[in-house]
């Protein structure tokens, strides 16, 4: 049985993935369960190296290889969020009331590349589509936006070396409050 690693705080071991293409857009991958939109992410093995855990996630949910991609970078820190109380699976040992994860930012090393959602036995995307950079902040599920806020923010000047990362968008303010928050002035 493989098993992830949850800490004694009760957060799972995780990396996620921002693949960025040679125009400088990122994949998103619809859930198969028709419920959002995310990057590829997974959790980290008993054993398994942060970069492992990265390889073997990228190649279960998208079919990419190591030779496909260029590693350009990762957050320092983890970065974390808890999971709704509806979501948290209390019959489980240990409990796991959210993720713990390291993004690591991968360029694509050639186009067009062919994705497979087919790796495992119950894939985790049946659609993809190419995105702007800021884009997944307002697709990806509600309680994970803090997470790919402060992930793309600190992978933005790697992924945009050479000049400025595009600007944020209108409406990042108003995803980036916490509901019930009032705007903040200018």
């Amino acid at each position: 049985m493989v098993r992830d690693l949850i800490d004694s705080d009760g957060f799972r071991a995780n990396v996620g993935i921002v693949l960025l293409s040679r125009a400088g857009e990122v994949f998103l991958g619809r859930r198969s369960s028709g419920r959002g939109w995310q990057f590829p992410q997974g959790g980290i093995r008993v054993g398994e190296s942060l970069e492992d855990a990265v390889f073997r996630e990228l190649n279960e949910e998208i079919g990419l290889e190591r030779p496909d991609v260029e590693l350009v970078g990762n957050t320092a820190r983890w970065l974390r969020y808890r999971l709704p109380a509806r979501y948290v699976r209390r019959n489980q040992q240990p409990l796991c009331i959210g993720q713990k994860q390291r993004w690591f930012l991968l360029r694509l090393r050639h186009e067009p590349v062919k994705f497979d959602f087919g790796r495992t036995d119950e894939p985790e995307f049946d659609e993809w589509r190419w995105a702007s950079f800021w884009e997944p902040v307002r697709e990806v599920i509600y309680f994970k936006r803090g997470v790919y806020q402060r992930a793309l923010l600190e992978l933005a000047p790697l992924a945009f070396p050479e000049g400025v990362p595009p600007p944020l968008p209108d409406w990042w303010e108003q995803l980036s409050r916490r509901p019930g928050e009032p705007a903040r002035a200018e």
